[in-house]
């Protein structure tokens, strides 16, 4: 595996490794670029199959987390970190104590916060070791209710285009993955009327939709072929891919999954080829970021939910510009997040 390949395909500016055996800590962590501001991105606790896995999905993460704060006008570098191994695991303290100091090594250049897998919980443990964490209890905590609201205004914006009005109403959407974003994107819809056809592995997180919600509920391979108006992906990554894509009937994509397209110069133009409208994941999932950078700038949680409403808005001008330039939503949203990260370059050094 050649490193620094890896790192140069998309810029990367730093990729650490630390490794603790006795605590069972395997942490990397990905700094994409720092010019907007310190690198912020949540810590993903996941059982990769490989260590590349591991580095890859913390390339592609923190390269979002870029994309995401300057495209959502927010003054953040991006980062993740990585923590290879079960996040089932109970004795969670001293492997969270570890990725602190990990953290804690880079002097404020990598902001972590909690992702998947990981809890607010889980960074308290975390804070024990660095000031340079968010998320924690007490303060701006789960930002999951913020995340799913961003991406209900998200859909609504989608269909404001797709259909020429917002309403949910009577609208059929299909959510795949009901951890906490998908529960409460779920309340969300409920609450204006949406029909809601969803699926996760967790049957316990399935009955408790279906039960509050009214939802409809299949397995979840059966999802990608649900005759729906709107498909809301919101666990892993990768779903609109070779073998899912002609199973859409979908008109919008929508939800709040990172890294949603398996591979975007493929996948983003495959969607446009069949009408369907693609919200670009970093931009309707952005927050869960607006959420901790308010506790970062001890903004209210009136003020932060307000800015995550906009995501409606700036949805809009990527579907415009998209519209305008005939190229894909997902290219358009590059675009506009490399301007302003290469604009700010002519204001400041990196951080």
């Amino acid at each position: 595996m050649e490193i620094f390949d890896l790192m140069s395909e998309r810029n990367h500016e730093q990729l650490v490794f630390w490794n603790d055996p006795a605590l069972g800590y395997r942490g990397i962590i990905a700094i994409h670029d720092t010019t907007m501001g310190p690198a912020l991105g949540g810590t993903r606790f996941w059982n990769y199959e490989s260590d590349r896995a591991a580095i890859i999905d913390g390339l592609r993460l923190s390269r979002g987390m870029t994309y995401k704060a300057a495209i959502t006008g927010l003054n953040l570098g991006g980062g993740k970190s990585i923590i290879w191994g079960d996040n089932k695991t109970i004795d969670r303290e001293m492997i969270f104590r570890a990725h602190g100091r990990a953290v804690d090594s880079l002097g404020g250049r990598y902001i972590t916060a909690e992702d998947v897998g990981t809890s607010p919980d889980d960074m308290e443990f975390v804070s024990m070791e660095t000031e340079h964490v968010v998320g924690l209890l007490g303060r701006s905590g789960d930002p999951s209710p913020v995340t799913a609201y961003g991406v209900y205004r998200g859909i609504k914006a989608s269909a404001a285009v797709r259909y020429g009005d917002d309403s949910l109403e009577g609208k059929h959407v299909a959510v795949q993955g009901l951890g906490h974003v998908g529960y409460h994107l779920c309340q969300d819809l409920a609450d204006e009327g949406a029909k809601l056809t969803v699926t996760d592995i967790d049957s316990e997180r399935v009955q408790a939709v279906v039960d509050d919600f009214g939802a409809v509920a299949v397995e979840p391979d059966a999802v990608f072929d649900v005759d729906a108006d709107i498909f809301a992906p919101c666990a892993l990554g990768a779903i609109v891919n070779d073998e899912t894509i002609d199973r859409f009937k979908f008109d919008i994509i929508a939800g709040a999954a990172n890294n949603q397209l398996a591979l975007s110069a493929v996948h983003g133009p495959a969607l446009q080829e069949r009408n369907i409208l693609y919200a670009p994941d970093y931009v309707i999932n952005a927050g869960g970021l607006i959420n901790v950078y308010g506790e970062i700038n001890e903004w209210s949680a009136e003020r932060s939910k307000r800015k995550a409403g906009d995501i409606y808005n700036t949805l809009l001008r990527i579907f415009e510009y998209a519209k305008s330039e005939g190229i894909g939503t997902d290219e358009a949203a590059n675009r506009v997040a490399e301007e302003r990260v290469l604009e700010a370059r002519h204001l400041q050094r990196t951080w």
